[in-house]
């Protein structure tokens, strides 16, 4: 299973959902960065389950062990590792799906892939469980990147079909953004909570959108073709389960615009090249160009519903009609706003760590 993710720092995820533990190892993080775990304490609460109405009932505290790489509130340089134990799960309610897999999971081509040697409790490995360990990486890159001038926040851009207002593409508000319900417009979230709770009634689920947007990044970080800005966040961002599709800028609008309408003029402010709109969202020729960078991941509705559904049973065969048994999100939107932000975190820290300039000339960006 390919669960590492970087260039410079390497990342990998290891664990399922109903494991003993779900865990990271994060290597080639320089020696003596500040790490405050009550700051990533607090992060990693945003994503945690079974706080809320909107959520899956299942609680899990969430609680990360380092077992390497800090020391004394700083990195050593060594391999940072870290777990979460998994304290709640009833493997018992997944017992049906390694013979009828749910429409819309991991099941069937999991099934095929790995030929029943997977873990299918909880979705295994596939699971959204594994997202935990990724905002243990992402959580202390954020720090980090905190420590560089650069902010990362995310808000919910829609949930079923109920829209939040967007950030500003010059000057994204990444400050007024709800603590309790990650939103910009409090008007909203009466709106959303009415759609996830009445798909809930109807044992159904919902999906969204999500907004995300980086600060204070300077010009120059990226490269070219695969190498760049867009390609490094995508591939972290599409290893989120739910993921659909992902937008930089105004995104698929552009198909509908002219040249005139889609570029980003060029001004001058206090001596520094800016531009008068970010409709490219920060990127160009995958290089960031010192404006925001502004992307929206869409997230589909979760697939396990209790609502009866068509499949098959595997073994003998034939058409079976499945509703789905345990404990799921209705909506794993709200839960997936810091998950969608640790993964920029860690995208961004890596292009950070290896970014090299082509130009000795001094770059009126910055």
């Amino acid at each position: 299973m390919s669960s590492t993710y970087g260039d410079n720092l390497k990342l990998s995820i290891f664990g399922q959902s109903h494991g003993p533990a779900i865990g990271v190892v994060l290597d080639g993080i320089p020696a003596g960065l500040p790490v405050d775990t009550d700051i990533l304490q607090a992060f990693l609460n945003r994503r945690a389950p079974g706080q809320n109405s909107w959520s899956t009932p299942r609680r899990e505290e969430d609680r990360p062990e380092i077992l390497a790489g800090i020391l004394d509130g700083r990195t050593t340089g060594a391999p940072i590792a870290a777990i979460i134990r998994n304290t709640n799960t009833r493997s018992g309610d997944y017992a049906q799906l390694r013979d009828c897999p749910r429409p819309g999971h991991a099941d069937y081509t999991a099934e095929i892939k790995y030929g029943g040697f997977q873990d299918a409790a909880g979705g295994g490995h596939f699971s959204g469980r594994l997202t935990a360990p990724l905002c243990i990486a992402g959580g202390l890159c954020k720090q980090w990147l905190g420590e560089m001038g650069i902010q990362i926040g995310a808000h919910i851009a829609s949930i079923g079909g109920v829209p939040d207002r967007g950030f500003d593409p010059l000057e994204p508000e990444l400050s007024q953004v709800g603590t309790d319900f990650p939103v910009l417009s409090r008007d909203t979230v009466e709106k959303m909570h009415t759609a996830i709770a009445q798909a809930a009634a109807e044992g159904d689920s919902v999906g969204g959108c999500v907004e995300c947007a980086v600060t204070g990044l300077p010009a120059g970080v990226g490269e070219p073709m695969f190498g760049g800005v867009e390609s490094k966040i995508a591939a972290i961002v599409y290893g989120i389960p739910a993921v659909k599709a992902l937008d930089f800028g105004i995104g698929a609008q552009a198909a509908d615009l002219r040249g005139s309408q889609c570029n980003d003029p060029y001004t001058l402010e206090d001596g520094k090249i800016r531009t008068l709109t970010n409709r490219a969202g920060g990127i160009l020729g995958g290089i960031t160009n010192g404006m925001p960078v502004v992307f929206r991941v869409t997230l589909k509705p979760t697939p396990s519903i209790s609502r009866p559904q068509q499949s098959v049973s595997l073994c003998r065969m034939e058409p079976q009609e499945l509703s789905v048994k345990g404990r799921h999100d209705p909506c794993i939107v709200p839960r997936a706003v810091p998950v969608v932000e640790a993964a920029a975190a860690i995208a961004i820290y890596d292009l950070i760590l290896g970014n090299t300039q082509t130009t000795r000339r001094k770059s009126p960006w910055n």
